[in-house]
């Protein structure tokens, strides 16, 4: 039997927290931990270790993307996915720079809710239509600024991937789901998703958000 996804769900208004949780668990997640402000949610991310971390951004004494930043940092292997009443552009643009894998507003339904758990659980970007577009145009903005700094004598300024890598990457930075660049390239879900681990560790990158930036620098988006 499949070990049900360990989550954790974070929002000041009771009533809101509570209703997400149950919907969580009845559709068979794990809900390891609840958290109504921002530094509790940090110590109990800390104690519980979920898998996804579903985070609104306004919380009291600790704002959410900051939870996120925290919450990342100590655990690079969490992905958060925020769950927001907001769609201002700016929000979604600072949650995904702090670390967060995908952004859902409050209006969407429940069945979205629980497919973006589980996509988020793989890594797969999920955003409420429309952000996507927003995310991926913003990276190709930052991706054309200067370099903070070149590599020195000595260093390789792109680290050595397999063509299959290097394949992968490519659809990954054109915004493609793990399971339609498994379709495409006639590979299993499994063996999509292996091939970004092992990118990630080459590249010394912590998520997909980091590995879409980098991908679009090295213009693996175009053509």
């Amino acid at each position: 039997m499949t070990q049900a996804l360990r989550v954790m769900v974070v929002d000041d208004h009771p009533m809101w927290r509570e209703a997400v949780a149950r919907d969580l668990a009845d559709a068979g997640f794990e809900v390891v931990a609840t958290a109504g402000d921002g530094p509790e949610a940090v110590r109990r991310a800390r104690a519980a270790r979920p898998q996804v971390l579903v985070l609104d951004l306004n919380l009291p004494e600790l704002p959410g993307v900051e939870v996120c930043r925290q919450v990342v940092a100590q655990d690079p292997t969490v992905r958060v996915l925020v769950l927001s009443a907001s769609g201002e552009h700016a929000d979604v643009l600072e949650a995904v720079k702090s670390g967060a894998t995908g952004y859902l507003v409050k209006s969407a339904g429940r069945e979205e809710l629980l497919d973006a758990v589980r996509r988020t659980a793989v890594g797969d970007p999920v955003f409420t239509p429309g952000l996507a577009g927003l995310v991926l145009g913003e990276f190709r903005r930052l991706a054309a600024e200067p370099a903070a700094a070149e590599p020195g004598p000595g260093q390789s300024a792109v680290p050595r991937l397999t063509t299959r890598e290097t394949e992968v990457l490519r659809m990954v930075a054109k915004g493609l789901s793990y399971r339609q660049i498994a379709d495409r390239l006639v590979l299993s879900h499994r063996t999509v998703q292996n091939h970004v681990q092992n990118t990630l560790g080459k590249l010394q990158l912590h998520n997909r958000v980091e590995l879409v930036r980098y991908a679009i620098e090295q213009g693996l988006d175009e053509g």
